[in-house]
Formats: structure tokens, sequence, C-alpha cells
């Protein structure tokens, strides 16, 4: 586990949510592919023993392999992703999940389902 002092730690979020927006595929100066999107999440979470409607936005990025991906899917998809959270730029230290796993939900009841997962290089 990594040390506290240290500045390294966890950094994992596993949500479920729809695709609000998606934005076209692009590339970056280096020509890595990137694409963003908009997650919307609504669940019913416990809090201090009561029961609540939780509600969210949250801007995402897939880089690389992923980025193709989530710039074919049309927005309204429910996806399952996993990823950890990064500040937007240096400038605007608004969070941005930085997606790792997506995991298309549509179909899963019938015995279909697309997962992509990335594995870090190192």
């Amino acid at each position: 586990m990594p040390d506290p002092a240290s500045g390294a730690g966890l950094n994992r979020l596993l949500l479920q949510a729809r695709l609000e927006t998606v934005e076209p595929l692009r590339r970056t100066p280096a020509g890595v592919p990137v694409a963003a999107a908009t997650l919307h999440h609504v669940s019913r979470q416990v809090e201090a023993g009561l029961e609540r409607e939780v509600s969210v936005e949250l801007d995402a990025v897939a880089v690389g392999e992923l980025a193709a991906l989530l710039a074919a899917a049309p927005p309204g998809a429910s996806v399952r992703v996993v990823g950890f959270l990064a500040a937007k730029s240096l400038r605007s230290r608004k969070p941005v999940l930085h997606l790792s796993e997506i995991e298309f939900l549509e179909g899963t009841e019938n015995g279909f389902q697309t997962q992509v997962q990335v594995q870090e290089k190192g």
C-alpha cells in the first residue's frame, strides 16, 4: 500500500452512468487519439442511515485505444466505467474522469455485452 506521506494513493472510481454527451474523436499534437464525454449518474444511496437520491454529471476522457470506442458510442447509452480522477488542466482544478475501462450495458439481458479494458504498459 502506498505511503500516504509520499502523496501517492488510491485513485480509482467505478461508476454506472448514461452518456449525456459524446464529443468527436480528436488527436493530440503527438497523434494520440482522445475522446471526451459527459456522464450522468443517478442512484439511491444510504448516508447516515438515511436513503437519498443522488445525481451527478462528470466529464470523462478516454485516451488511446478506448478513445475510438467512446467517440463511436451513442449519447444515451448506459455504461459502467472505471478510471481515475485528475484535474482538467493546470488552470482548471475541476475533476475529469480518465477512463481505463468501459462496459456498455445495453443488451446484457440477452447475453450480449461489450467491455474494453486498457492495461497500463510499464
